[in-house]
């Protein structure tokens, strides 16, 4: 261990000897009190009623957490009523869903992992991070790493798309950032991973709904994202609100014990989901409260949110077996020892004087720069884009040109306090005071402005509100007007781009082969408006890509890169192809594939070089690897951003593998005729997949494994790899 793990440990004992001095005092009412978190109504204040029993129960010591205070003097004033009146004097946690900001929005995480580069990532963890425990929270509930295949569900919003290997490397990423080197660190706060596991499978993309999966499938596809962020050392891990396999995740031995505790060795804390233990009742699994309570926390679980029968039927249980005494000493023991890790017990109080009240210049001028990293070029058509600044007139049309709605879905208490930058203002920044920007709102003063103009930029997409959770879409087109809207722009023969904002990948069939350019900009967060405008007037050259395909109709759903082959494939773009597994009436590929988007300037990716063409099995089993070299070039006549990516495909296995698998990527900055070699290293964990078994078998087998490099999911340089007995 080097000197800073050393520290680590060293501060982890002598946190296990206090923690086994407290549970030597405690009482069994104390003890079930640390394994319960309450909901706070309302920003702020001591007061009646959900708050009056909060402060009740922390002056008793019954209660271990309480969500949704913020505040420095708010939390303060809780705080002291635990730590000075209770018998032990145990602080409280305070937690608060802090997705993509608190007070500075930053983009939603599906348009960071467009970024391909998780120091967007990063970036934003660090500073909301800062926001967050200067207003007096020690917790968050992010990062949220479920893999999906379907953008009907709407919280492909706070997910990095479809690919569990971008997701892993964006899920801890973010808690790099949330945690940083030490929680004690008044700038840092702790990560939560959720939602395990396999949230982001539900039938139908209908939040909450059921998850039937095989193990394999569970271990290749849903878990790695957290077995990642475990690694990068998430505090915490929440229950997911699904069944997995007939089993509701909250009261799931193999996932919250078995893998999660014993087999990766997590000592943080696992925390239900809202209201998720009472919930077992009503998926039929539990017959009342006692029954969940029990269930829920012999299968793994540490902490219920909200819902309050653990508090409620514990001692009950305790008295019939049901809740074995050394499960309930481990859950209060990592309670405790989260407590310890943030510096609680030593400094359970903020500086109300430090705390963060908003955005500052740097917050901002980060949240612009990321941004505008998060930003999808699809189509540029004779070189639309990017834009003169020596235009002389702009029209800027659509239902959110001038709408302040780019914050995105789970946004924090900033997005009600500071609105973010509008398209249009952007757009008016960006121009000099000469040009004209004309702006229209209704569909025949839009046409009019845009009849007028030099160029036209449609702002269209969906509202926050119809992304996030429980904002499922059977229909994935644009809300009524818009389609009919860039039609009748696109009529006037004038010059246009479409700027396309929201939480998903939305269905452009009806409309794209009309529009000469588009974007892809998500919501983004405080600073979209800049940001927009910089990427629309090339002081940004647009280099992110899409995390998740875009489907040409919904009826594709689940259309993704990374599927397995049949007996039977058909070509992706091809409809109607007999007897293949096929469409008749549209391809089975997307319209935009995985990893998909163009720049201002033009790049040149080459064929895969191996430092080696076959490696050995047991090598690989020992540590060894191959290096895989492959040149990029930038043959345009502009600085711009390419993401280079690399995939693997197993050509026969005991368990089918995906056509391709993502295991390498590397966002690179080239000026004008600027070239760089980019290196990536494979080993037995990218070669390798786990089966079916439920103790967890993880196998590389011999055989030729095919390495494509290229800067999509449909590259074509390959070279082909041997793994030999």
């Amino acid at each position: 261990m080097d000197q800073e793990q050393d520290r680590t440990y060293d501060r982890d004992r002598a946190h296990d000897r206090r923690i086994a001095e407290l549970l030597a005092r405690m009482t069994d009412a104390e003890k079930l009190g640390q394994l319960q978190q309450l909901a706070w109504t309302g920003d702020t204040g001591p007061g009646g009623g959900q708050n009056h029993l909060i402060e009740t129960a922390a002056r008793e010591g019954a209660l271990g957490s309480v969500l949704n205070l913020h505040g420095a003097a708010h939390t303060n004033t809780l705080q002291r009523i635990a730590v000075e009146e209770s018998r032990l004097g145990i602080p409280l946690l305070f937690g608060f869903d802090v997705i993509h900001g608190f007070w500075t929005t930053f983009p939603i995480p599906l348009a960071q992992a467009a970024s391909f580069d998780p120091a967007v990532a990063e970036r934003d963890g660090e500073v909301a991070a800062g926001e967050t425990r200067s207003n007096g929270v020690h917790w968050t509930f992010a990062p949220m790493m479920d893999v999906t295949r379907d953008p009907r569900w709407g919280r492909i919003a706070e997910s990095c798309g479809e690919d569990p290997y971008l997701t892993a490397a964006f899920a801890a990423a973010k808690v790099r950032g949330h945690q940083g080197e030490d929680l004690r660190d008044s700038r840092r706060i702790a990560a939560c991973a959720k939602h395990f596991a396999a949230y982001g499978g539900a039938e139908g993309g209908r939040d909450y709904n059921t998850v039937d999966v095989s193990e394999q499938r569970l271990r290749n596809l849903y878990l790695p994202p957290f077995k990642a962020a475990v690694e990068a050392g998430a505090a915490t891990v929440m229950a997911a609100f699904n069944t997995v396999s007939g089993v509701p995740a909250h009261a799931h031995p193999h996932l919250l014990s078995d893998i999660l505790k014993e087999e990766w060795g997590f000592d943080g804390v696992v925390v239900s989901d809202w209201n998720g233990v009472h919930e077992l009742i009503t998926h039929g699994f539990a017959e009342d409260a006692g029954a969940a309570a029990g269930l829920a926390f012999e299968a793994g679980l540490d902490m219920e949110m909200v819902s309050t029968d653990l508090a409620d039927h514990g001692r009950e249980l305790l008295r019939a077996g049901a809740l074995s005494a050394g499960r309930l000493d481990d859950a209060v023991a990592r309670v405790l020892r989260l407590k310890f890790r943030l510096g609680l017990f030593e400094r359970p109080y903020v500086d109300e004087g430090a705390a963060l009240t908003g955005p500052t210049a740097e917050s901002r001028a980060a949240a612009r720069e990321t941004a505008g990293r998060c930003v999808v070029l699809l189509k540029n058509e004779g070189d639309t884009l990017p834009l003169s600044r020596a235009l002389s007139s702009v029209a800027v049309v659509g239902p959110f040109a001038d709408s302040t709605d780019l914050h995105g879905t789970w946004s924090g208490p900033g997005a009600s306090r500071f609105p973010a930058v509008t398209v249009l203002d952007g757009i008016r920044a960006a121009l000099p005071d000469a040009a004209v920007v004309r702006h229209a709102e209704d569909h025949d003063a839009a046409v009019a402005a845009a009849l007028s103009a030099d160029l036209t930029v449609v702002v269209a997409g969906e509202p926050t509100e119809l992304s996030g959770e429980a904002a499922s879409r059977s229909d994935l087109s644009l809300p009524a007007g818009q389609e009919e809207l860039i039609r009748a722009i696109a009529a006037t023969g004038r010059p246009f781009v479409v700027v396309l904002v929201g939480g998903r990948p939305l269905t452009v069939d009806g409309w794209i082969d009309r529009a000469p350019a588009v974007l892809a900009a998500w919501h983004l967060g405080i600073e979209a408006g800049h940001a927009l405008a910089d990427v629309l007037f090339g002081e940004v050259n647009p280099g992110a890509k899409v995390p998740v395909s875009f489907p040409r109709s919904v009826g594709q759903i689940p259309v993704y890169y990374n599927h397995e082959n049949t007996g039977r494939p058909s070509e992706p773009d091809e409809p109607g192809a007999p007897f293949t597994s096929s469409y008749l009436d549209v391809g089975r590929g997307p319209r935009f594939p995985f990893g998909f988007g163009l720049s201002y300037t033009d790049f040149e990716i080459g064929e895969p070089e191996l430092s080696r063409d076959a490696v050995g099995v047991a090598e690989l089993s020992r540590g060894a690897e191959v290096e895989v070299a492959v040149a990029v070039r930038n043959t345009g006549q502009r600085a711009g951003d390419e993401v280079v990516q690399l995939y693997v495909r197993d050509r026969a296995a005991s368990v089918v593998q995906p056509v391709r698998r993502l295991r390498g990527f590397r966002r690179v900055t080239l000026g004008a005729g600027q070239s760089e070699v980019v290196r990536f290293r494979l080993g037995a964990e990218d070669l390798g997949f786990w089966t079916n078994d439920p103790a967890g078998r993880f196998l590389v087998e011999p055989g030729r494994i095919d390495l494509y490099t290229g800067n999509s999911s449909r590259a074509t340089a390959r070279r082909t790899l041997t793994l030999t007995p």
